[in-house]
């Protein structure tokens, strides 16, 4: 009886759905297979309820399951577009294959009771059960994330029928007698999950998926595994009772196969190849998963840190990855035209020499034009071509055998380098997929190749730039000195028999000759920038130093406070104020005196520089006084100003200027006031 309300409930339930879903708007491709999975659902419970284990009851199941099979299959193919894979179907036949086996042993036994037929029927259903739970679990595994919520009831529903399939034809095979329970309860068990057939019905419409590789990968091994044990337990269970020991003896037979197999095939780089071709060729739509190889190839040539190789060699490992060769050469085209060897990468034996430069530049140029990726094999062939063979390819190529592909690697219709790559274990003739996907890497890789040589141009440039602007500073402090040793020139024409001239010009000497020799240190390579250390320094000495370098016909007069202690670099700060004490001397009219004014405000120290000159607009301090190289005087270098702010920032100070047309310049230069060393000392005391 239990059986019987169990199977009436799930007949009723399913004739329900079927009712709800006839009327139905829903148009999507496993709209009718849905209504017939309910229909034969029904009536596989309604004969179950009132012939229970009669040939009717197992017919109507497997068509059930068939059927479910199908739906299963329409939700998979709905959702693969244009990749479609050929080796997921071969798994859905396998599983129907398995079910149509069953309909032929269902047919024997109604000729025949004998309990090896029956023991092989509850293998093969359990087969089918498991082969179509993998289907369900990859299904759902690898669809996208949007389409799961959509498909997320069916395949409960699916997986918990095949489940509880599975597990009471286990132990139907197992232990018979014990079966008997679950058998009565299927039916109850069938009518639960209508519920969740309801659920996933009313989102019929968002039945949308996709799978991947390994979805077909995973479904192919683990079919392969349900099948091997499938044909085991049928070949054990056909041979019991027989007086030889068959399954031992198969059992050994296949365990010695397996290891033979494992023996030659696992240590064979060429075996596996070969496999893996093979395998592409025959299950696989196309040879490539492109998500992985793109995100394998990127991945290479960004990772600088995994193996410490330079990017060069990433270029060779990402492309011999590709198609499984061991590895290759990077060839590099100088700016005269010269083609030469910059990189190798796993190389198998020595590397060639391509002393051909003549025929080497030729093909650089041909290879450019054509962007064509040449398989050398096909070439010695004669079965390339005719554009590859027209090529003028050089003979250290064409007569090496090791050497298995040329790719060139073009970069705005440049060509910034060709990948050499060398013979895999397993040769195999390149097709239209091999083609594309390496001219495609051939672009990204030039396009990271290029970056780099820009970022070495740059570099170099900076190198360069950084040399020029000190130079630069080097040349206006020249111009400087000269214009000191000129005047103490033409003084030494009229005191020249001045003892105390004489002393000034000896002093004024040595001291020239330091800033030259510091000059010179300055423009070493290898030299850096000067840092600025501040310290109390004394304010008097500074200036009195900055003004006797430029003593001259035009007067200079020193006001203010300058008995004061600063903190700066007293070097740098007597550059500073000789520059703007330069500046402001060739801008006075003659005979004008250059007031250099210092005073304490506050916590700082200003020294103001000023002149009676022609002054400066706005405009121009505001947009070109300290800029380079811009300057309002003839055979003027424009650095003054621009170095006197720059050294006064790096120690911390500022600069300003205040000038107006017709009424002269005043530079400012602000820096902290500093103590005299013991007035802290003196205070305390």
């Amino acid at each position: 009886m239990i059986a019987f309300w169990a199977n009436s409930l799930a007949a009723l339930t399913f004739a329900v759905l079927l009712l709800w879903r006839l009327g139905s708007s829903a148009r999507h491709p496993g709209h009718w297979l849905l209504l017939g999975s309910f229909a034969l659902t029904a009536c596989w419970a309604w004969i179950a309820a009132i012939a229970p284990g009669s040939p009717l009851a197992s017919y109507a199941e497997t068509a059930r399951n068939l059927v479910w099979v199908g739906l299963l299959h329409n939700i998979f193919d709905s959702g693969t577009g244009d990749t479609r894979q050929p080796a997921v179907r071969l798994v859905y036949a396998a599983v129907a294959a398995a079910l149509g086996v069953q309909l032929i042993f269902d047919s024997i036994l109604l000729t025949t009771s004998s309990q090896a037929v029956s023991d092989t029927g509850h293998i093969l259903r359990m087969t089918a059960a498991a082969g179509a739970l993998v289907l369900v679990h990859n299904l759902y595994g690898q669809a996208s994330p949007g389409s799961r919520s959509s498909i997320r009831y069916v395949v409960i529903a699916l997986a918990l029928s095949w489940i509880y399939d599975l597990n009471l034809y286990t132990v139907a095979y197992l232990e018979p007698l014990k079966a008997s329970g679950l058998a009565d309860w299927r039916g109850a068990a069938i009518a639960l999950i209508g519920g969740f057939f309801a659920l996933g019905a009313k989102h019929e419409d968002g039945w949308r998926v996709r799978l991947s590789r390994a979805a077909t990968f995973q479904s192919l091994s683990l079919l392969a595994i349900c099948a091997y044990f499938a044909v085991m337990a049928m070949v054990a269970t056909a041979l019991r009772g027989t007086t030889l020991d068959w399954p031992r003896t198969v059992a050994v037979a296949v365990l010695a196969m397996m290891t033979v197999a494992a023996m030659v095939l696992l240590p064979s780089a060429r075996a596996r190849a070969w496999a893996k071709v093979k395998i592409a060729k025959h299950v696989f739509e196309h040879r490539y998963d492109y998500r992985t190889e793109w995100l394998r190839f990127t991945d290479t040539l960004g990772s600088s840190s995994a193996d410490g190789r330079p990017l060069a060699q990433r270029v060779i490992k990402a492309f011999a990855d590709i198609v499984e060769c061991p590895g290759g050469l990077l060839l590099e085209c100088d700016a005269g035209g010269a083609v030469a060897i910059t990189a190798s990468c796993d190389w198998p034996g020595r590397s060639p020499d391509p002393n051909d430069t003549d025929t080497g530049r030729a093909f650089w140029q041909e290879l450019a034009a054509s962007g064509r990726v040449i398989e050398l094999d096909a070439v010695r062939q004669g079965i390339a071509e005719p554009q590859d063979r027209a090529l003028t390819i050089p003979g250290w190529i064409l007569g090496d055998a090791a050497i298995w592909v040329c790719v060139p690697l073009l970069h705005q219709r440049r060509m910034t380098g060709l990948v050499v790559l060398a013979t895999p274990e397993y040769r195999r003739p390149l097709d239209w997929e091999d083609f594309d996907l390496l001219r495609t890497a051939g672009r990204q890789a030039a396009s990271s190749l290029a970056e780099a040589q820009g970022q070495r141009a740059l570099s170099d440039a900076q190198r360069f730039e950084e040399f020029n602007r000190r130079f630069a500073f080097i040349l206006h402090d020249i111009k400087n000195l000269v214009s000191q040793l000129s005047l103490l020139t033409r003084n030494a024409e009229r005191h020249a028999e001045n003892a105390e001239f004489r002393a000034d010009m000896i002093a004024t000497l040595k001291s020239s000759i330091a800033k030259m020799n510091d000059l010179l240190a300055r423009l070493a390579p290898q030299a850096t920038a000067r840092a600025s250390p501040t310290d109390p320094q004394p304010l008097r000495d500074i200036l009195s130093a900055a003004i006797a370098a430029h003593r001259g016909p035009q007067p200079v007069q020193l006001l203010g406070e300058w008995g004061h202690w600063v903190n700066a670099d007293a070097t740098a700060l007597e550059q500073a104020v000789g520059h703007l004490l330069q500046n402001a001397i060739e801008a006075s009219p003659s005979g004008q005196p250059v007031a250099v004014r210092a005073n304490v405000d506050g916590s700082e120290l200003c020294i103001a520089i000023s002149d009676k000159g022609a002054g400066m607009d706005p405009d121009f301090v505001r947009n070109s006084l300290f800029r380079p190289f811009v300057s309002s005087k003839p055979g003027g270098f424009g650095l003054g100003a621009f170095e006197a702010r720059s050294l006064v920032s790096a120690m911390g100070g500022r600069l300003t200027v205040d000038s107006a047309p017709g009424r002269g310049t005043t530079f400012t230069i602000w820096l902290a006031a500093a103590e005299a060393p013991g007035t802290e000392q003196r205070k305390t005391a």
